[in-house]
């Protein structure tokens, strides 16, 4: 692949993923499980993703390829775990360009009712594959404009908020939001489980290893960056609409809870602004949905290229290098959002991604503290601090969270998990076959490669 991208645009990348607006594609959701309290249920989330992060910025200083929680689990556990890793991945990377074309047909739908929303969706579908094919360049290109007119909406949004927080009644205390309210700490986990969609943009980063000119020094510092950024903005952008906005969450219809972003908007009385704010949205939606799609293709490219998944998908366009075949299958997937509920999309996302974060947790402990073949030397203080008790933590807030999700998201997981290892077993013929990995042993030409960037690029301090 092409080398096209540097700290700037890969931290980009991540914050167009996470999209600063995205607090509005789960408010209602969050706030009809919290009662209101999204601000705390987003601290919660974004503590837990910092965790996380620190992990991925780890790991991917180890391996700077493709394949993200994937590969990371693989060179630890082996390439059972690691597929099986991958696998529940597929979950939350399959279901966030879906759940981005959901959103454009629904918000649309809000303002042109005459267009049925799955003509929306349809037409967002086609557009990002088209987008995708032609390359990432223009990808990042497309990032910094949606950035930027996400921007916008966030700071005017924020003034019109506490326009009329400090202009009413203030019936909300100004911290109150940033309580636990009366489900307690296990309402705002469940909230924050939903909200781990929100957090994939610093995972994302990760799988455009072999498409940044830096991958070991700015692949890390973007994943950072991205959370940080995102979670300040999530938080900041919450507290503001629940100032502004705390209606009886219990009583809305799933229509209202699914656009809730419309009516928060209404809330102002500005019908200019609402437009104004479907607008943006969409464009965040189709940047984050075109994002999305660039990542999961990436995800098969590099199942197909390691023989866990049909070659044809590891097939790059002649001209413009880009995964196409993986495009396609990615696409064709997300047709399923002519049908399947907005909630149920939302859950799944957060399934897998919550499943893949806790196994980059565990990664990190055994590929820094427990290397295959033993350590050289004892651990430093420091080194058990980093790779063992941060990691650590971070995998314990994860499971926190993972185990706080809805009962019929496990039910739907845990069987997409027995369907991948019916893939292990045809792949490696009933276990006959040892499960296929990607090779790092000296001589590789991958390894060469990775090598050579180290040689280009040698990490902080290390001598080569």
């Amino acid at each position: 692949m092409r080398r096209a991208l540097g700290l700037t645009g890969l931290t980009f990348f991540g914050v167009t993923y996470m999209t600063v607006i995205t607090v509005f594609t789960t408010y209602g959701i969050v706030n009809q499980v919290t009662g209101g309290k999204l601000p705390a249920a987003y601290i919660v989330a974004v503590v837990t993703m910092l965790f996380t992060a620190a992990s991925y910025a780890a790991m991917v200083r180890k391996y700077p390829v493709a394949g993200s929680a994937y590969t990371y689990a693989q060179q630890s556990f082996g390439g059972g775990v690691g597929f099986l890793t991958g696998w529940v991945m597929l979950l939350d990377y399959l279901f966030i360009p879906m759940i981005n074309f959901m959103l454009i047909g629904i918000y649309l739908n809000t303002q042109f009712p005459a267009i049925p929303v799955w003509a929306f969706t349809l037409a967002a579908l086609l557009l990002v594959l088209l987008f995708n094919v032609l390359g990432i360049t223009l990808v990042n290109k497309l990032n910094i404009a949606i950035i930027a007119l996400s921007v916008v909406l966030v700071v005017v949004f924020m003034a019109l908020a506490f326009k009329q927080y400090l202009g009413g009644d203030q019936a909300v205390g100004i911290i109150e939001p940033f309580t636990f309210g009366e489900g307690g700490i296990g309402a705002i986990a469940s909230g924050a489980a939903v909200l781990a969609l929100s957090f994939l943009g610093f995972d994302a980063v990760s799988t455009l290893s072999e498409e940044a000119k830096n991958p070991r020094r700015d692949i890390p510092r973007a994943i950072m960056l991205s959370t940080l950024v995102g979670g300040f903005f999530f938080i900041l952008v919450a507290w503001a609409g629940a100032l502004a906005f705390n209606p009886d969450w219990a009583s809305m219809d799933q229509a209202q809870i699914d656009a809730a972003g419309t009516t928060v908007m209404d809330s102002f009385g500005a019908s200019w602004f609402t437009s104004f704010f479907v607008a943006v949205y969409v464009a965040g939606a189709f940047g984050s949905g075109m994002t999305g799609q660039v990542s999961v293709s990436r995800i098969l490219y590099a199942m197909g290229r390691d023989g866990m998944l049909p070659k044809p998908l590891s097939r790059l366009h002649r001209r413009f290098g880009t995964p196409i075949v993986a495009a396609v299958v990615v696409s064709i997937f997300a047709l399923s959002a002519l049908f399947i509920p907005f909630d149920i999309a939302a859950f799944m996302i957060s399934f897998g991604a919550l499943a893949a974060f806790a196994m980059v947790n565990l990664s990190v402990i055994r590929t820094y503290l427990f290397p295959k073949g033993g350590r050289n030397r004892p651990a430093t203080a420091w080194e058990i601090v980093r790779f063992g008790v941060i990691p650590l933590i971070g995998f314990g807030l994860t499971i926190w969270l993972w185990t706080s999700l809805q009962p019929v998201t496990w039910l739907v997981g845990l069987g997409w998990l027995v369907l991948g290892v019916g893939v292990i077993v045809v792949v490696t013929r009933g276990f006959r076959k040892p499960v296929p990995k990607m090779d790092f042993s000296e001589g590789d030409p991958t390894t060469q490669q990775i090598d050579a960037l180290g040689d280009e690029f040698p990490l902080e301090g290390e001598r080569r």
